[in-house]
């Protein structure tokens, strides 16, 4: 389902908590979301949803993915990126890494760590930022 844009300031700077198998409805509306805003946006976390949850979907290269309690676990080569968000106006300057390496549960909560480098790992941080409370 298509769930409207969560904007209030205060809910989005909360940290999310862990998601569990029962959140699995959540993530399918993130995906029905992010699909409906694929002309503007190519990532987004469950409180952008109204979700308070540790959940990210997003653009791998025209395949929809879904993240689970994602974590990064390193990262290299720093770089200063503008980003934009559908949850705030305008567009921020925000520290970015080149490559980083995440652990996550997939759609099944089967454990996983996986590498991502560009533009995937920039969308991935932003991503888990909003996991975290973290506004651009």
């Amino acid at each position: 389902m298509i769930r409207p844009i969560m904007t209030n300031r205060m809910f989005l700077s909360l940290p999310s908590s862990a998601a569990t198998a029962a959140d699995a409805q959540t993530a399918q509306d993130l995906l029905d979301t992010l699909a409906a805003h694929a002309h503007e946006c190519v990532g987004m976390a469950a409180n952008m949803i109204g979700t308070a949850k540790r959940i990210i979907v997003f653009d791998d290269g025209g395949t929809q993915r879904v993240m689970f309690n994602p974590e990064i676990v390193s990262r290299s080569g720093a770089y200063e990126a503008e980003e934009g968000c559908l949850s705030l106006p305008g567009s921020r300057r925000a520290t970015r890494h080149r490559t980083i390496k995440v652990r996550f549960e997939d759609r099944d909560f089967q454990p996983r760590e996986q590498t991502f480098t560009g533009f995937t790992a920039q969308i991935i941080q932003h991503e888990i930022d909003h996991c975290n409370g973290i506004l651009i």
